[in-house]
């Protein structure tokens, strides 16, 4: 070979060797190149379907909303997690899914429940129809549960269903509910003349009251119609819901003692809470019932 080839090697070589050495770097760390998913043979592999939903199902700032088959592959798990119908006593009872724990929507307030201590437990979260399941869901997220998930109503379930064995008829019960805005509240009726009064004249539609501060304690409005009294000598606390002087509705945010009826009791709420959605001034508030199917 003559000098003049070897030359040309020479140069050559130098010429492809930075090349070689990017090459090099590259297959070796990782450097820049993302790593693919590959099988046994060497094949690339798309992703998985669960891949795709955690990155996607999740919602900032609130509860991850899931499809009720989706629900049903996470029950076949060993992942500790727990069913949580939010529905009321009577409706469980007449049929829920199997190993769910009853925690009704209206006991839900601002406080952890006792039957879920853990915050980072996955919690599925189910109702009638999706609604009150939607509501408690988002109540859980804020109390700072960081794994719910709500999937709708057991009015679509195509799984399987238990109902706990009834002796006698369950006669429908009913919640009064207080709309202020977009806010709902929950409040147990009491068992008086004027609480029945009251369901009476509801089941013929809601009504709307004008209400206004008083105290600063109540926001209290005038109902289109009297009820009958049942007065005694109350301590107010927030939630409760009085009658007083026979036409007047009062929704107590503080304490207050006079003699007058309390027809209804929200469960689990606080003073910031009423304030929160009542606001300062005058405000419009819807009162109507949700029956028990």
């Amino acid at each position: 070979m003559s000098r003049c080839e070897i030359v040309k090697k020479i140069i050559i070589l130098l010429l492809l060797l930075p090349a070689v050495i990017s090459i090099s770097a590259c297959g070796g760390g990782n450097g820049g190149i993302t790593e693919m998913n590959t099988d046994t043979t060497g094949d690339v592999l798309l992703p998985t379907t669960s891949q795709l939903d955690d990155e996607t199902t999740a919602k900032p700032g609130s509860y991850t909303q899931i499809s009720q088959e989706e629900a049903k592959e996470m029950m076949k798990k060993n992942n500790g997690h727990v069913i949580v119908d939010v529905r009321r006593q009577d409706e469980y009872d007449e049929g829920h899914i199997p190993g769910a724990i009853l925690i009704p929507n209206e006991s839900i307030g601002t406080e952890k429940p006792e039957e879920l201590p853990d915050l980072d437990q996955i919690i599925l979260v189910y109702c009638r129809s999706g609604r009150r399941s939607k509501e408690a869901a988002q109540k859980l997220f804020d109390m700072g549960y960081t794994h719910i998930y709500e999937f709708g109503g057991i009015i679509d379930w195509t799984g399987d269903i238990v109902k706990d064995e009834i002796t006698e008829p369950v006669a429908p019960t009913c919640v009064l509910v207080i709309k202020v805005g977009e806010k709902l509240f929950y409040a147990n009726l009491e068992d008086n003349s004027s609480a029945k009064a009251l369901v009476e004249k509801l089941n013929s539609g809601p009504i709307t009251v004008d209400m206004h501060d008083y105290g600063s304690f109540e926001k209290v409005g005038e109902l289109p119609w009297e009820l009958p009294r049942n007065d005694e000598n109350i301590t107010t606390v927030p939630g409760d819901i009085i009658l007083y002087l026979g036409k007047r509705i009062v929704i107590y945010y503080d304490e207050n003692t006079w003699d007058f009826t309390r027809i209804a009791k929200i469960e689990n709420t606080s003073k910031d809470e009423l304030l929160a959605a009542l606001g300062d001034g005058n405000v419009s508030v819807s009162f109507y019932l949700e029956w028990s199917e």
